[in-house]
């Protein structure tokens, strides 16, 4: 009979003690997640989508859009590095010296292939059960973008928009802001 040996969990002040290394290290649940450096489409969408979102944001004085590399801090062995963050004006206590402590209202998440199911399940359950009133999926290579909004404490996939069928991105956190799917992912 063999007896597992339950691995300590990983903490945020675990974290900051690695060395910078290019990559993104992020905890869920004390387990440590490694992701390369992202490649040259990945950051042009998300130069984008935060180049467009930010001008609302900053026009209507909404509050503050970050981009990576930001550590969102849910607790202390959850800890993630979102491709771009929003947090309503009256909720920027939240935001410390250092990162960010509790859920932003948005966090958007730009997929590659080795990040697609920790984005597209694991993280998107945790964002959910934080309380992030807005999440993304962005699919650079599906050229398509996955809208959840809270429901009481679930998730509703509100929108699934392509470029294919001409769909244009709003949300009620950005009155006015209509951004046509093909800016962003062509």
């Amino acid at each position: 009979m063999t007896t597992e040996v339950a691995r300590p969990k990983l903490t945020y002040e675990d974290l900051l003690c690695w060395p910078e290394d290019g990559k993104r290290h992020e905890l869920i649940d004390g387990e440590h997640y490694v992701t390369p450096a992202p490649i040259p489409r990945h950051q042009i969408v998300s130069i984008r989508l935060s180049s467009r979102i930010g001008r609302v944001v900053e026009e209507q004085d909404l509050g503050l859009l970050l981009y990576a590399p930001v550590d969102i801090v849910f607790s202390e062995v959850d800890v993630v590095e979102p491709d771009l963050l929003f947090i309503a004006r009256h909720r920027l206590d939240i935001v410390g010296e250092t990162h960010v402590h509790g859920a932003p209202d948005l966090l958007v998440e730009i997929l590659s292939p080795s990040t697609r199911r920790r984005d597209e399940i694991t993280k998107r359950h945790l964002y959910e059960q934080n309380g992030v009133r807005e999440y993304w999926v962005v699919d650079p290579e599906l050229e398509a973008i996955k809208v959840y909004r809270l429901a009481g404490e679930t998730y509703r996939r509100e929108a699934e928009l392509t470029v294919e069928t001409g769909d244009r991105l709003s949300s009620p956190l950005f009155p006015g802001l209509e951004i046509p799917l093909a800016e962003i992912l062509k």
